[in-house]
């Protein structure tokens, strides 16, 4: 069967779509990133999509349930590299991709997630003192 590769940088995983989608290949990745995903504790997902000429409607969803699903596994998702083609055929289907973090290329995606993981770690580390505060006192 046919799959989209899956690497791992870091706390990151770097899906490049370089192949035409179709129905079941989105349906495998969005699987196949969901397990991988938990086996690595990933922070983020960089999802480019530069090779993709056209996205319907089912691979919109698909993208948008990738993000919803990664973050509930603690993962922030951005997908680059989409064609312009892409960006009006998926305003004009009506597809907000709620959820979904948009950068025009992999060093701006990247730069995003690291940005995003750095706020997470920020914002716990403040939790974990205030909380040692108020223990001591």
């Amino acid at each position: 069967m046919e799959r989209i590769p899956i690497l791992q940088m870091g706390n990151f995983l770097l899906v490049t779509i370089q192949v035409d989608m179709h129905d079941r290949l989105a349906m495998t990745l969005q699987e196949d990133l969901t397990n991988r995903i938990t086996q690595t504790h990933a922070h983020g997902v960089l999802i480019d999509i530069s090779g993709l000429d056209i996205v319907d409607s089912f691979i919109g969803r698909i993208l948008a349930n990738i993000a919803r699903m990664s973050r509930v596994l603690d993962a922030e998702t951005v997908v680059v590299g989409m064609q312009p083609a892409v960006a009006i055929t998926l305003v004009e289907l009506g597809m907000s991709l709620t959820g979904i973090r948009t950068a025009l290329n992999v060093e701006k995606g990247m730069a995003l997630l690291r940005s995003s993981l750095n706020e997470t770690t920020n914002q716990i580390t403040a939790n974990k003192w205030r909380a040692d505060d108020d223990a001591e006192d």
